[in-house]
């Protein structure tokens, strides 16, 4: 997957995670960052990547945030390897 493509989709997978009212707080906790700075933030890579890193923690969330987009689950993991940094080991 080329990077402009895994941005796009990445934007609309922060879009999902916005609009989960129960799960978008928890990122925010957990990446320490506001909603003004995702506002700020949201066409930056490095920014979109963390989005992404974060709905890899849990199955369920790229299970759910994949169904509601029309994509494979696995096409989450192609769009984080797109990104910077998913050229990286992963060592878990």
């Amino acid at each position: 997957m080329k990077q402009d493509l895994a941005e796009t989709r990445a934007m609309g997978a922060l879009g999902w995670l916005a609009g989960q009212d129960e799960l978008f707080p928890v990122f925010l906790g957990a990446t320490g960052t506001s909603e003004a700075d995702v506002r700020a933030r949201a066409g930056e890579p490095e920014f979109l990547a963390s989005v992404v890193d974060f709905l890899l923690l849990d199955d369920a969330w790229v299970i759910d945030c994949a169904k509601a987009l029309g994509w494979r689950p696995e096409e989450v993991m192609q769009i984080r390897a797109a990104l910077p940094g998913g050229d990286l080991p992963n060592w878990t």
